[in-house]
């Protein structure tokens, strides 16, 4: 199959490319969309900021997994970088769904990313793909980011929303940063430690995309979580137990807002999400427990 992935530079984009090609000769031919003058035969050029995609370079493709955004944690949410949040999902996704549609053979499958962000603060009530939007920023930015794909689907390319939990990995991410703290013996929970934390392994993040490409009955937002979300306080003491540290210290409500500005709310905010049409589609998870998260993280 040729696929086309937008964000492969990224933590799962890259995994992602990976996983597509580790097959041998019966691997997929991968397409990469790059932002700058392509310097491979896989790569394709397109600026999701000023909407452009090379379409040419589409043709063929039988899927496209749409990864690519500004990471939320990656700064300190001013005004500008909430934009920059905001227009590199939009415009990225609106530019790509008008793409595929301009195709005289538009690909089979979109699998757009999005984020369990979609819900907001569920606090204990656990919620599947059934669940209304949140109120806030990130609710707000998940549900246009979705909507900008509809020249897609209005071309009759099925569209699969991949709404992602917090990926426990090694290499980046939120929890890229919270293996060196742990390992510093410096981890503790955040705040009340009671709020959810909805996770999923980078291989079983790998694993949905492909499974979504996959399975043609999947479309529409799919959770992709675990099947069992913990508190911050249970995944605090997960990491302690298998990295074999002291998780005593709390860091503060006031540290994190002085830290992370109105991003913090989110991060104390409870988010408990379960993955309904993942496990009613037949997808096994390799790693459904936090402690087998952490481990396949540090294998």
């Amino acid at each position: 199959m040729r696929i086309a992935v937008t964000g492969a530079g990224g933590l799962i984009g890259s995994a992602l490319v990976r996983s597509l090609r580790a097959e041998g000769a019966g691997g997929h031919e991968v397409v990469r969309l790059v932002r700058r003058a392509p310097r491979a035969a896989d790569e394709v050029r397109w600026d999701p900021a000023r909407q452009y995609v090379d379409a040419a370079g589409l043709v063929g493709c039988e899927a496209v997994v749409h990864l690519a955004g500004a990471g939320v944690g990656d700064r300190r949410w001013s005004e500008a970088y909430k934009k920059e949040i905001r227009d590199s999902r939009v415009l990225g996704t609106a530019a790509l769904a008008e793409a595929l549609a301009s195709l005289e053979e538009p690909p089979r499958v979109l699998v757009c990313g999005s984020a369990i962000g979609y819900y907001g603060d569920t606090g204990d009530r656990a919620v599947d793909e059934n669940a209304p939007p949140g109120a806030g920023f990130l609710p707000g930015v998940c549900e246009e980011w979705e909507a900008a794909a509809a020249p897609a689907e209005e071309a009759g390319v099925r569209v699969a929303f991949a709404r992602t939990g917090l990926v426990v990995a090694r290499e980046g991410g939120a929890w890229g940063r919270l293996f060196p703290v742990f390992r510093a013996g410096l981890g503790g929970r955040l705040g009340s430690g009671r709020q959810f934390w909805s996770f999923i392994s980078l291989q079983d993040e790998v694993a949905a995309l492909r499974h979504i490409v996959d399975t043609d009955t999947l479309s529409g937002p799919v959770n992709l979580t675990a099947p069992d979300p913990l508190t911050n306080r249970e995944v605090t003491a997960a990491m302690g137990r298998v990295l074999h540290r002291p998780t005593l210290l709390t860091v503060p409500p006031v540290a994190l807002r002085v830290y992370l500005g109105e991003f913090a709310e989110d991060v104390l905010g409870s988010q408990r999400v379960v993955p309904r049409k993942l496990l009613d589609s037949g997808f096994a998870f390799s790693h459904p427990s936090i402690d087998e998260a952490i481990r396949a993280a540090l294998a």
